[in-house]
């Protein structure tokens, strides 16, 4: 299936979670927030989120400094 990602066209095999996903990308989950379809989704919910064909998913990672 194909996703938007970060506002670049994205193949995946589906189905697969926000889990997944991050999984595949090699992200770390606690580093990330993540948007579906303009709505952001809850840590405690990526392994329940379910990406379909289609969706725009927006990953956007923590940066610390000071």
């Amino acid at each position: 299936m194909t996703i938007t990602l970060n506002g670049e066209p994205f193949s995946v095999a589906g189905p697969l979670t926000i889990s997944d996903l991050l999984a595949l990308l090699e992200i770390d989950p606690r580093r990330v927030a993540v948007e579906r379809n303009i709505t952001v989704v809850k840590r405690a919910a990526y392994g329940t989120t379910e990406v379909a064909e289609g969706d725009e998913i927006e990953i956007v990672n923590f940066v610390g400094g000071g």
